[in-house]
């Protein structure tokens, strides 16, 4: 069993830079997917960015040029840096993960581990 723990969230002003982590217990999938969702209250959860064993990256048209999903393989950890932040990226954030061989990027069902989110709040 795999725990994801994110961390770095917060409240910031719109025009802020904020960077979200994802700590993974140590697993040894050789091939595997990673995103970020989150959730505003009353909406649906929607993936924003995503990142496979390879490093190939999807995001979101809604985040595209400001936020950069990365990883960081020796310390099992994921990354979501955050820049030009919007009131309307405000919503829990969370890091998923699916082990094995991606067929797609941004369907919440295809995760298999999830975190717990982290809060971000930008105000106006």
């Amino acid at each position: 069993q795999v725990q994801l723990v994110e961390s770095g969230g917060g409240s910031v002003q719109a025009g802020g830079s904020l960077e979200l982590s994802c700590a993974a217990s140590k697993y040894t999938y050789s091939r595997y997917r990673m995103a970020w969702f989150r959730q505003a209250p009353g909406k649906e959860r929607e993936g924003v960015a995503a990142i496979d064993d390879g490093g190939s990256t999807r995001y979101a048209g809604s985040v595209e040029g400001r936020f950069t999903i990365s990883k960081d393989n020796a310390k099992n950890t994921l990354y979501l840096q955050m820049n030009s932040l919007k009131p309307e990226d405000t919503a829990m954030y969370y890091c998923a993960l699916r082990d094995g061989y991606g067929s797609t990027w941004f369907a919440a069902y295809f995760y298999n581990y999830w975190g717990q989110g982290t809060q971000v709040t930008v105000s106006s």
